[in-house]
């Protein structure tokens, strides 16, 4: 039954594909796009992998979403039509679609106890974990500890993407811009949107922090956590208006955030370092062993979900505060 539901899903998944690259109105491939998302988080879900499921979910059908909307309001309503290497890129595609799936041939069948992951490194993770960091959850011990070196890239990356994006989109718009924002009056006057938006912010936050301080037992952990409330705040100021959003949590708030989250992994890795250990080796943070990884991967976590929360909201704000072209 799972699988029938997989494949249902998987020709959705084809057929928004489809839509999306068909569609020339920017406004209904934002929406589809958005779909396609909701779609993989559900299909990551039935392949039980919940963590990748959470991330797809609030950051690919929620923030990403409101960002490419409040994007289309710097630019046109449709794409422009151009034929130009329409041949080159078809040829592309295809070539690139018999590569992926002359590739799946020789793809072990789902759940194969003998597949080459669960023969090398995938059984020490699952013996070891329980003896060296005493969690039950398997991800967040490779990816907080083992994997250590990893995460703090990814989080040095996101750091950089929110630089980057500042930096863009903090450049002078040119003249003949209106000063209002899009976001700025927020949905006030819309009853519905209100009733249902306040019922499920707190909500959304509460399950946030959950998400954030329960990774090390079920799934979750600071990217996801960090994207669930950067999701909530953005309802909020889609509710009633960006200013109000900033005044809750202003920009300062935001920029400690994302440098203070990345700060805080590096500077657990230096203390480790400090007190006779390997950068990243929480063991020394504590007399207890277990319970120094146990510390290190709960402080390492706040700043994956600082850093991720910072920056998500610092760029919708930065696509927000762009005045709309006359």
């Amino acid at each position: 039954m799972i699988i029938v539901f997989a494949l249902f899903l998987l020709t959705l998944l084809v057929i928004t594909a489809l839509a999306i690259v068909r569609t020339e109105n920017l406004f209904v491939a934002v929406m589809l796009t958005s779909i396609f998302s909701l779609l993989m988080a559900a299909n990551f879900f039935i392949l039980d992998a919940a963590d990748v499921a959470l991330t797809e979910a609030a950051v690919g059908a929620g923030i990403t979403t409101v960002i490419f909307l409040s994007a289309l309001a710097l630019t046109a309503e449709r794409e422009k039509k151009s034929n130009a290497g329409w041949r080159i890129a078809l040829l592309v595609v295809t070539v690139l679609a018999l590569l992926i799936i002359y590739a799946t041939f020789d793809k072990p069948r789902l759940g194969d106890p003998d597949a080459p992951v669960h023969q090398h490194l995938a059984p020490w993770y699952l013996e070891k974990t329980p003896e060296y960091m005493d969690i039950p959850n398997v991800v967040t011990a490779v990816l907080g500890s083992f994997r250590g070196y990893d995460t703090l890239g990814e989080v040095f990356v996101v750091f950089a993407a929110a630089v980057g994006v500042l930096f863009i989109l903090g450049v002078k718009p040119e003249e003949g811009a209106t000063v209002k924002t899009p976001h700025s009056a927020g949905l006030k006057h819309h009853l519905i949107p209100q009733v249902v938006g306040r019922l499920l912010i707190p909500f959304i936050v509460l399950f946030g922090l959950y998400v954030q301080f329960h990774g090390e037992y079920g799934p979750g952990g600071g990217f996801q956590a960090g994207a669930i409330i950067a999701t909530g705040v953005i309802l909020y100021a889609l509710l009633e208006g960006e200013d109000a959003a900033l005044r809750a949590v202003p920009r300062g708030v935001l920029l400690a955030l994302v440098i203070g989250g990345a700060s805080l992994y590096g500077a657990v890795g230096l203390v480790c370092v400090w007190l006779g250990g390997n950068f990243l080796d929480y063991s020394v943070l504590s007399a207890d062993p277990v319970a120094g990884q146990q510390l290190g991967i709960l402080l390492i976590e706040a700043g994956v979900g600082m850093a991720v929360c910072g920056a998500l909201l610092s760029i919708f704000h930065a696509f927000a505060a762009r005045p709309t072209r006359l």
